[in-house]
């Protein structure tokens, strides 16, 4: 068995963002483990360490050298490759190009089967590990990506890095690999925390790098978050049931700003609580990385946690300093909050003229007017009475008015929570306040709904309208774009009118495309909203088929032009059951409709001779006449499965009708009345699903 050593390679730099840091990780043991592969070394498991301060990748069991390789491969018959006078035809060129070769290289060699053929031998000798490392490393440094981030140039070389490199430690077993990047060179030693133990320590092999760290006060990203999650558990504890709020965005980001963890408690004037708890966590959170703490009701409470890169015996020091800091900043939030409310609503709504909401589509001010119209159309279709419209189109009257507010112009994730609250201080109802609050909901998949009705018409006014501007500017997402995030707002609007079963979606399209009208936009208002019923058809079959439908049920329906999302899962769902119920029934009559709607003529009208039919012509149209009637009262009632048991009823005369009849008779009047027979067949299945789409994909 070949030899192999464990090989280290750690790029040691200035302190490192934790963003690009997370990403580079992501790709180091990729780029390390694809390097190897490439040049036939040998290896285990690539695993990567990182801290705000370096990157590495220890990877077990590299050979210390390649393979010896001797491979020889078998071409064409030496009489296709060579002609009459011995010179290389276009078949050995080519397979000595493919090989790599030159023709004149390829052997003649009489093979088992007695015939002969060319080969290509190729010769590759054992190549020792310690040069492909230094190489390989080179190139892992410099391949790695920073995507939203500027790369810095340090030295007097051209070579970047997001930060500054300060040192590279590489080692195949105790042998020290040599690497050069940017006027740093490699060697044996590490760097420790910056305060508890600082300068070089010398990493002895690669099986004691995490040793070595963890002597000098540095810890892997696995032992920091655990190390934090253990501190917090104990403040937990300590305090009865409260809980520190840990966004995962905000608890990986803290976990990359240390290397050596100690979790600290903080606390804050308690005045402070009287402001908004949204903005106070904000603050916390996005400007200086603490966690709030909660009490074990639920109540915010003045203390905070912070997690300390320092010296643990100066932890009072660093709380302290830390206190004073978060005090500044909550200082500024509640100022925002307090000049906010000395301010009225309406105030606000009018400076909403001067915010663009689209350079082509106008400003805030005007989308609010199109959403109040659209909020109480909406509210009227869902069965809302009077106060309820009215207090849907109040909602969508003030939903933007925080936009010009200081609190949201400096904490602009509050948007529509801090309208609420200026909304309650003003008298509002609660249901106007919930509604504002709560009407960019969902913001991304699996969010929450709005919770009220008044909230969900104020979220649908908002999206449509949006969704609605752009296709009239002609500027809808593609495969690859999509800035205005459109298909987030569609499906959203989808799951919003799936509790609101009495909406009509492409009534809705047409009203907020009309209020783009009336304000001066002008496209084509046909054209526009046939664009945007496509659209929402092509969310909704996604969307069927994440929840399992199968695809020919879902063009079965979709073919109907159904866009209200209610009952095109309705419709859906019913006909997924009725062919589980009656498989052989529904495949059957689906080839039937099939073949009758491919023969049938429409230009001949569905006005049927009784006087040329026979009996097996008279069956099916009195079976026709039933279903119309029986499909008809059914749909009247939203009844999709009584519709698709009406249609089930008609399976049995046009098998007998195709059995019985020569549909294409010679005698054209004959010919032409059984075609309209047909037609009126087709006819009775138009309103509920195209049929035939679950024969096509048989």
């Amino acid at each position: 068995m070949a030899e192999t050593r464990d090989f280290l390679l750690e790029i040691g730099t200035e302190e490192m963002p934790s963003a690009p840091l997370m990403n580079a990780a992501q790709q180091l043991g990729g780029l390390v483990s694809k390097g190897l592969d490439a040049a036939g070394l040998a290896h285990g498991e690539v695993r990567v360490l990182s801290t705000p301060r370096r990157l590495a990748a220890l990877v077990s069991d590299v050979a210390v050298a390649t393979d010896e390789i001797h491979e020889v491969k078998r071409g064409p018959k030496a009489a296709i490759a060579f002609d009459e006078s011995g010179a290389p035809t276009k078949a050995a060129l080519g397979f000595a190009r493919k090989c790599g070769a030159d023709a004149a290289d390829l052997v003649r060699r009489v093979d088992a089967d007695g015939s002969e053929y060319v080969f290509a031998e190729r010769s590759v000798p054992s190549e020792p590990a310690a040069p492909i490392l230094s190489a390989l490393s080179a190139e892992v440094i410099g391949g790695l990506q920073w995507p939203n981030y500027r790369s810095q140039r340090w030295g007097s070389e051209h070579a970047t890095f997001v930060r500054p490199i300060r040192w590279i430690c590489a080692l195949l077993g105790t042998d020290v690999v040599p690497v050069t990047y940017a006027d740093v060179t490699s060697g044996n030693t590490t760097r420790g925390h910056r305060v508890l133990a600082p300068g070089e320590h010398v990493v002895a092999s690669p099986a004691d790098y995490e040793a070595t760290l963890e002597r000098a006060f540095v810890l892997s990203a696995e032992r920091r978050a655990e190390a934090i999650r253990v501190g917090i558990a104990k403040i937990e504890e300590e305090r009865g049931g409260a809980r520190v709020d840990t966004p995962k965005r905000i608890f990986d980001e803290v976990v990359n700003l240390c290397e050596w963890p100690t979790v600290l408690v903080g606390t804050f004037d308690e005045s402070f609580l009287e402001v908004p708890h949204e903005i106070i966590c904000e603050s916390m959170l996005s400007n200086q990385r603490y966690f709030p703490v909660y009490d074990a009701e639920g109540n915010l409470t003045r203390e905070f946690v912070v997690v300390s890169n320092a010296d643990p015996r100066v932890s009072q020091t660093v709380v302290a300093g830390n206190e004073r800091v978060v005090r500044a900043r909550l200082d500024d939030a509640k100022f925002f909050y307090d000049e906010d409310l000395k301010r009225p609503m309406e105030e606000f709504v009018e400076r909403l003229g001067s915010v663009t909401f689209q350079e082509r589509l106008g400003t805030m001010l005007q989308k609010v007017e199109r959403m109040e119209g659209l909020a109480a159309a909406v509210a009227k279709q869902a069965g809302e009475g009077e106060d309820g419209v009215a207090a849907a189109a109040r909602a969508a009257h003030l939903a933007k008015a925080d936009l010009v507010s200081q609190a949201v112009v400096e904490f602009t994730n509050q948007q529509g929570v801090m309208g609420g609250y200026y909304a309650a201080a003003a008298g509002e109802d609660e249901e106007v306040c919930a509604a504002i609050r709560e009407h960019y909901r969902p913001r991304f998949a699996g969010d929450e709904l709005p919770s009220g009705t008044c909230g969900r018409c104020v979220a649908i006014a908002d999206k449509l309208d949006t969704v609605c501007g752009i296709f009239a500017i002609d500027e809808p997402p593609t495969g690859s774009s999509d800035p205005y995030a459109v298909r987030r707002a569609a499906i959203g609007i989808i799951a919003m009118l799936r509790t609101l079963p009495g909406c009509d979606l492409r009534q809705l399209i047409g009203l907020a495309l009309g209020a783009y009208q009336a304000q001066g936009l002008e496209f084509d208002l046909e054209g526009v909203a046939t664009a945007v019923v496509r659209f929402f058809q092509g969310r909704l079959v996604a969307i069927a088929r994440d929840e399992g439908l199968r695809p020919d049920t879902i063009e079965a329906v979709s073919a109907v032009g159904v866009i209200n999302p209610v009952e095109f899962m309705a419709r859906a769902h019913a006909l997924e059951d009725a062919r589980s119920q009656s498989p052989e029934l529904f495949d059957d009559l689906a080839t039937a409709y099939a073949r009758a709607a491919h023969l049938s003529d429409p230009s001949l009208g569905s006005d049927v001779d009784d006087a040329l039919l026979g009996d097996a012509e008279r069956s099916l149209l009195a079976a026709c006449e039933q279903g119309s009637v029986a499909v008809g009262d059914a749909l009247a009632t939203d009844d999709y499965a009584g519709a698709l048991a009406a249609l089930a009823e008609l399976r049995a005369p046009i098998d007998r009708f195709f059995d019985d009849v020569l549909v294409m008779d010679e005698d054209t009047a004959v010919r032409e009345n059984r075609l309209r027979l047909l037609n009126r067949f087709v006819e009775v299945f138009v309103g509920v699903a195209d049929i035939g789409a679950l024969s096509r994909k048989k």
